[in-house]
C-alpha cells in the first residue's frame, strides 16, 4: 500500500502529519515506555529482590500510571518474563558468540574459559537470584527461566560437539556439556561468596578434565 502523503493546507501552514507518521510516533513512544518499565523492573529486582516487587512499584519508579504499566504488561508475571528475556543477550549472547565463532575445540574452549572466569556483576547476580525465586513460585516465570538456561546449556553442547566431530563422533556431547554448565553455575555462586576462589584454574580443570574424560569414554 502506498504511503500516505501530507498535503499542505490552503493557508500555507505546515501539513498535518499523516496517519502513518502518527502511528509510527505512537509506536516508538510505546516501545520507549515498555523499555523504561523493564529497566525499572530490573532495578527493583536487583535492589530489593522480590520483597517490594509489584507492577505498582515499578510504575511508580518509572513515573507513570499503574494503568499504563498494565497496558504494556498484563500482570506481574508478564513483566518478569520480559525481564528474563531482556537480560539474555547480556549473559548468554557473549557465550553463544564465543562458541560459534570459527576455530578448533581448543580455541573455542579458551574463549569460553575467558568468559566463565569473568566475575558476575553484583546487580546481575542479585537479579538472577530474584528471578530464580519467582521461577519457583510462578509457572510462567519458570518456563521463561528454563528456556534461557536451556539456551545457556546448548552453548556447551555445541562446544563439545566440536570436540566430538574432531574425534570422528566418538562421544555424546550432552553429558560433558551439562556437567560444565552446572559447574559454571555453581562457580558463579561460590565466587560471589568467597573471593579466594581461583576461577581460571577451576574452570580450566573443569573444561580439560571433561574433555579428556569424554574422549576416553568408550
Amino acid at each position: 500500500m502506498a504511503a500516505e502523503l501530507a498535503v499542505p493546507a490552503e493557508d500555507g501552514r505546515p501539513p498535518a502529519p499523516s496517519r502513518t507518521a502518527r502511528t509510527a510516533r505512537t509506536s516508538a513512544k510505546g516501545e520507549q515506555t515498555r523499555a523504561r518499565l523493564i529497566a525499572a523492573a530490573r532495578t527493583l529486582l536487583a535492589g530489593e529482590g522480590f520483597a517490594r516487587f509489584s507492577t505498582r512499584n515499578v510504575a511508580a519508579l518509572c513515573g507513570i500510571s499503574h494503568g499504563m504499566c498494565h497496558y504494556h504488561f498484563q500482570d506481574r508475571s508478564a513483566l518478569i518474563v520480559a525481564v528474563v528475556e531482556d537480560i539474555g543477550p547480556e549473559w548468554i549472547g557473549p557465550m553463544e558468540a564465543a562458541v560459534d565463532r570459527p576455530g578448533s575445540f581448543t580455541e573455542r574452549a579458551e574463549r569460553v574459559i575467558a568468559l566463565l572466569t569473568q566475575p558476575e556483576g553484583p546487580d546481575l547476580s542479585r537479579l538472577h537470584s530474584a528471578l530464580h525465586w519467582f521461577a519457583l513460585n510462578d509457572e510462567r516465570v519458570r518456563a521463561a527461566v528454563e528456556g534461557e538456561y536451556r539456551r545457556w546449556r546448548e552453548c556447551f553442547v555445541r562446544l563439545f560437539q566440536v570436540l566430538a566431530d574432531e574425534q570422528a563422533g566418538a562421544f555424546d556431547p550432552v553429558p560433558p556439556a551439562t556437567a560444565l554448565a552446572a559447574a559454571a553455575d555453581g562457580l558463579a555462586a561460590l565466587q560471589s561468596l568467597d573471593s579466594r576462589v581461583d576461577p581460571e584454574a577451576t574452570v580450566r580443570i573443569l573444561v580439560t578434565g571433561l574433555a579428556e574424560a569424554a574422549v576416553r569414554r568408550p
